[in-house]
């Protein structure tokens, strides 16, 4: 029985390696880690501060989607965030459920 934990568990997080993977490669390819780190501002924010920024923020989600959609300006400094309106909804809220996952 305990064999079976342990597999499930490994399994498990050889899951979650892989999402957050594909999640790092999703925001690779929409253009995101252009101006984006995980862990330095660059451009933008990094992306680990605004996870915290917006950490117990209920509404989140869908707030930053829109940004990420539409873009925004003021929030982080004088540099606005372009639009990226080819990310779909779906993608956009992929992108900002990794995001706020980070630590």
């Amino acid at each position: 029985m305990k064999a079976v934990w342990m597999g499930i568990a490994a399994a498990s997080a050889l899951l979650m390696v892989g999402t957050a993977q594909a999640n790092a490669d999703l925001a690779k390819s929409s253009g995101c880690m252009n101006c984006h780190t995980a862990d330095k501002k660059l451009v933008g924010p990094a992306l680990k501060d605004i996870a915290a920024k917006y950490k117990g923020d209920a509404g989140a989600v869908d707030k930053l989607a829109v940004k990420v959609q539409k873009g925004s300006q003021g929030v982080w400094g004088p540099v606005p965030m372009p639009p990226n309106a080819k990310v779909s909804d779906a993608d956009a809220k992929k992108l900002v459920e990794w995001i706020l996952s980070l630590k």
